[in-house]
């Protein structure tokens, strides 16, 4: 590609939000907290030109990602065309993108669906409700905690975040996070988000205390007006009903002013997605990997 990429940074945050306020379709990988805090984890890089901001990984191997703007103004003819001079990976396509590339007319793509990437996508009012038969287990679970635990609810904002941190650091010592790669890589990336709270024009987040002490906390973010993402979600299994709690009070503090909850990936795991089916999502952001070779 003729573009020159860079390190995310922090400084540039505000300018690519209006890149992605402009995408017709907005996954959770593109979020500006994820790129950032994931960035040393992938290797990952941006090059931004008038109408585009492309991301790209350099770990484990080099994968371009969708790039970010409005893509139904981009003549993508012109792009693929010019921007591409040899066969190209991409990964964590969504289906939008994905349409509009088959549309053109002088390039040769495959595609391949990730399922193991796709989005989860969740009503805030389903999970906050919890009515219904689909959901008794989890009203069961919750209503536990609320009756065996005097709780209460904490936002997190810069002046507690450290009680955050100090619990991150609690639940790797139970998880043994030194010993499980992907458990000590989302460790790095809780903590480096966590210690730069105040940078982020979008974070948010809450926990729930009990007798003084964080059981259970959530870090979210803003990806549209009228949606928010789950970027991560502990609590202390020692206190039964723990996650049910945290997942339902926080959307019910801090999220009712949006439709939709996005809670990201299950990477292929089969209790992850046990897990997420289980809070009966009403969609997914597809994803694709595609490789495009000049016609």
């Amino acid at each position: 590609m003729t573009l020159e990429f860079e390190s995310i940074q922090l400084k540039q945050q505000s300018a690519y939000l209006e890149y992605l306020d402009a995408c017709p379709s907005k996954a959770s990988d593109y979020s500006f907290i994820n790129l950032w805090g994931w960035a040393d984890a992938y290797g990952l890089e941006w090059a931004w030109s008038s109408d585009l901001v492309w991301i790209r990984q350099s770990r484990p191997e080099t994968i371009y990602w969708g790039p970010v703007g409005n893509w139904e103004k981009v003549d993508w003819n012109h792009v693929l065309r010019n921007d591409f001079n040899s066969t190209v990976q991409f990964g964590r396509i969504p289906k939008k993108l994905l349409d509009l590339w088959q549309q053109t007319d002088d390039t040769h793509l495959k595609s391949q669906a990730s399922r193991r990437h796709w989005d989860y996508l969740y009503a805030v009012k389903d999970l906050v409700e919890l009515k219904g038969r689909k959901f008794h287990k989890k009203k069961n679970l919750l209503n536990q905690f609320v009756k065996n635990y005097e709780y209460s609810f904490l936002p997190l904002g810069a002046e507690n975040v450290h009680l955050t941190m100090q619990m991150q650091e609690d639940w790797c010592t139970w998880r043994d996070c030194a010993a499980e790669e992907a458990l000590d890589s989302e460790n790095r990336v809780i903590l480096k988000i966590l210690d730069n709270w105040e940078q982020f024009d979008r974070v948010m987040g809450g926990a729930l205390m009990v007798d003084n002490r964080m059981v259970a906390y959530t870090v979210a973010e803003e990806l549209a007006d009228d949606s928010l993402v789950i970027h991560f979600e502990k609590g202390d299994a020692d206190y039964k009903g723990v996650y049910q709690a945290i997942n339902q009070i926080f959307l019910k503090e801090t999220g009712l002013s949006y439709q939709t909850v996005n809670r990201e990936q299950d990477l292929g795991s089969e209790g992850m997605r046990k897990a997420k089916m289980s809070y009966n999502p009403i969609d997914f952001v597809e994803k694709f990997n595609v490789v495009i070779r000049k016609a």
